[in-house]
């Protein structure tokens, strides 16, 4: 990095930008077009080129594309496997057997939270939160857990735990290593991420299952009818509005069709639809789904060992999509016969695009103007100048800031996180990760710390917050619905957990990673 970079407009619009894109997310609007203006404008004080301006806020989005479109890809192929699934009623078949697990409120609590975890690590929470709460939720409350507490047990571990360091899939270490600078690891974000999401999933866990213990009663199948008997109210509806249009259609997408299943007869009145042709096919799919990711896992852990193939880069993702795309194929061809197995394999892979782009979609343009203070590497093509001639507009910023800046990591990494969690206000839990991945690269090297360990920070505060645990607006939107509990109720009750969590977490990665 050069020494005495002299700051000049296009710095100032730069962090005019960043401020304005933060204010927006607090009042809970979409910053698609703020982030549009801002890059608009950065070109035009840099480049002094209406022309180039222009250009800039296409090639913005277009670069964000080809660095994250393997998150993409791996979202679609994910959902499109869920979705052969769900044809074979297999993804009903996946979890059923836990009900009988669920002897009393307690089992319940930590049975709902394990299962949720598992499933969100793999297909994200989305499409687990309907699953979950249809088939083991009720079971659940009839077993004594109070529907608070299934709503917890489910947005903590889902939302929150497994999607805050999102390990398979990789979204989020993706988008918070690539915004962090060219030498930062995602593989290294995903790891840091994982233990910190552990750190704070555990301790939020314990201390929500705390709040609600005197609560749990005595199993009695009269829970259940009560819970049934009770209707969504119009809040939902009324909250849904308040937060980003992304995050409020998926919210009412996962609860599309979704009836909980109360009595074990329904579930398997609800199995017995698949024709009896493709029954052993429905429970082989079953349990060689989870067998298969299973396997993925331990190969990525050896990996890591330095036993085995040595996945670098975005072969762990790559890994992940490609067995999530045989085995969707599989299962589309022991569906249908070979003609509609053709066509139904190719509908699926567009639903998981269709779903990829609507709930990442947003996050292009945002990225796109936070790549364009990050690194040279990424804003020359943004800009369409020579590498040379590219600023790094962000570091450039906090070089000029550092004597006000205090050389403490501590103050650093809550910083992060503070950041991380306004970001997240707005309810989409990614929007904001181009943002912390960039403070990160950009303030790590002042304070001795590993960018790796500030960008993980930095996603747990922006993930926990906006991904479904900490606003009500957001996500959390379906986990209410489905348990049929008021979301603010739940994110009164959550608060005080996740956030002891999250500063436990930030100490720990100081002290671990110094």
């Amino acid at each position: 990095m050069q020494q005495h970079v002299p700051i000049v407009s296009a710095h100032w619009v730069y962090l005019f930008g960043v401020a304005t894109i933060v204010l927006t997310m607090i009042w809970r609007a979409n910053v698609v077009v703020p982030s549009v203006i801002a890059t608009f404008l950065v070109a035009l004080a840099w480049t002094h080129s209406p022309v180039s301006a222009l250009a800039s806020i296409f090639n913005a989005s277009f670069t964000a594309a080809k660095e994250l479109f393997n998150i993409f890809l791996v979202i679609a192929l994910m959902t499109a496997l869920l979705n052969a699934l769900k044809v074979l009623r297999s993804d009903i078949r996946m979890v059923e057997p836990f009900r009988a697990v669920m002897k009393n409120g307690h089992t319940a609590y930590f049975v709902l939270a394990a299962i949720t975890y598992v499933i969100s690590l793999f297909f994200w929470p989305t499409p687990a939160v309907p699953l979950v709460s249809a088939v083991l939720l009720p079971a659940a409350i009839a077993a004594g857990l109070p529907p608070l507490g299934g709503a917890l047990a489910i947005a903590i571990a889902g939302q929150g735990m497994a999607l805050s360091s999102d390990y398979v899939i990789g979204v989020a270490p993706g988008i918070s290593a690539k915004a962090a600078g060219i030498a930062v690891s995602a593989a290294t974000v995903a790891d840091r991420a994982l233990v910190l999401s552990l750190i704070t999933g555990v301790i939020a866990m314990v201390l929500a299952y705390l709040s609600i213990r005197k609560s749990i009663t005595k199993p009695d199948d009269r829970l259940l009818e009560r819970w049934q008997a009770q209707s969504v109210n119009g809040e939902l509806a009324r909250v849904e509005e308040e937060g980003t249009f992304d995050k409020a259609e998926i919210a009412r997408g996962t609860a599309e069709g979704q009836k909980p299943f109360a009595t074990q007869a329904q579930i398997d009145k609800e199995l017995a639809s698949v024709p009896s042709r493709r029954e052993a096919w429905s429970k082989f799919f079953a349990v060689a789904t989870p067998l298969a990711f299973l396997c993925v896992i331990v190969v990525m852990v050896l990996a890591k060992a330095g036993i085995g193939h040595d996945l670098k880069g975005g072969d762990a993702a790559a890994l992940v999509g490609g067995v999530a795309a045989v085995l969707m194929i599989c299962a589309s061809f022991v569906t249908d016969n070979l003609r509609k197995f053709l066509d139904a394999s190719a509908d699926h892979v567009t639903e998981g695009f269709v779903f990829a782009f609507k709930a990442m979609g947003s996050v292009l343009p945002i990225a796109g103007f936070f790549f364009l203070g990050a690194e040279q590497g990424l804003s020359s093509p943004i800009l369409g100048v020579p590498a040379a001639q590219a600023p790094n507009l962000l570091f450039e910023l906090v070089q000029a800031a550092q004597g006000w800046i205090p050389h403490n990591q501590v103050f650093v990494a809550f910083g992060v996180l503070i950041a991380g969690m306004i970001t997240g206000i707005d309810g989409s839990g990614f929007a904001g990760l181009p943002l912390t991945g960039s403070l990160s690269g950009a303030l790590a090297p002042g304070v001795g710390l590993d960018p790796a360990t500030l960008a993980a920070v930095g996603q747990m505060g922006a993930v926990w917050t906006g991904g479904g645990t900490l606003v009500a607006w957001s996500s959390l939107i379906a986990v209410a619905g489905f348990a049929r509990v008021p979301v603010f109720q739940i994110v009164q009750t959550v608060m005080i957990p996740v956030v002891t969590g999250l500063v436990a977490s930030t100490i720990c990665a100081v002290l671990i990673w110094h």
